[in-house]
Formats: structure tokens, sequence, C-alpha cells
């Protein structure tokens, strides 16, 4: 199976129909860009959970050791790790019966991608949230 980016109208559509993203490598250092791209999906008025098992909580909300972990539906995983760490999450994405798996710009794994996609993900790779956020909903999700 080989990955093709969806298109600008099915991300838009994906974004619009996502409430809950939780970041898989969301750092609570403000000056990481995992911190920043989240801290905006945020203030756009999605539920952002971390997942880092090295906090506790990040932009005020629990933070979770794995996606397992997670005690709520997951509608968007977005991933800021290298691209050799992404199989295992896209794994316990399909697990957790996430809706999409976004891999964040600069990373991309056909691996990863075969994973998410036999177990019945959306895949967005090599793409940042915030960008095509911006862009396809400059009013916010509900416009």
């Amino acid at each position: 199976m080989s990955y093709t980016h969806p298109s600008r109208d099915e991300i838009k559509s994906i974004l619009q129909q996502s409430n809950t993203i939780a970041v898989v490598g969301l750092s609570d250092d403000p000056s990481k860009t995992s911190h920043m791209v989240s801290e905006a999906m945020q203030k756009k008025g999605y539920r952002i959970i971390p997942v880092n098992p090295n906090a506790s909580s990040i932009l005020g909300e629990t933070s979770y050791p794995s996606l397992k972990d997670v005690p709520v539906p997951i509608d968007i995983v977005n991933v800021f790790r290298r691209p050799e760490h992404t199989p295992p999450i896209a794994q316990e994405a399909v697990e957790v019966g996430a809706k999409t798996l976004w891999l964040q710009l600069g990373i991309a794994n056909e691996e990863t991608a075969s994973i998410a996609q036999a177990g019945g993900l959306n895949v967005i790779m090599d793409r940042c949230i915030k960008v095509e956020d911006s862009i396809l909903l400059p009013k916010g999700k509900d416009n």
C-alpha cells in the first residue's frame, strides 16, 4: 500500500470533524515547536491531550504516558517524534480507535502510513496541523 496525501478538501473535513487531538511528543517547554503548535490549536478550540511520559500536565491538561492511557476517544493523533519512532505509535493509534494519524512537518514513514491505513485511519504526513488549520479554517473549525 503506497501513501498519497489526502486532498485539501479531505484535510479540511478531517479538521472540521475533529475535536480531540492527542499529541505524542508534546513538550512542556514553551519554546519547542510541539508546544507552540499545540497551544495554537488549543486556542482554535481543539482539546489537546498531551502524551508525554515525562510530564504530569501540559497546557492545563493531564499528560498521559501513552495513547492507551488516554481515557477519552481520540480524533487525531498528532505526532512530534522522529520518523523511526512512529510505527509503534501508529499501531497504538489503531488499537485505541483514533480516526486520523498526523505526522508533523518533516516527519514521514511509509511503514507507519501502512500500519495506520491498514487499521482504517486517515493518514497525513509531513504537514503542520497548525498551518493546514490556518489555511483551511481561518475563522475556526466551526466555520
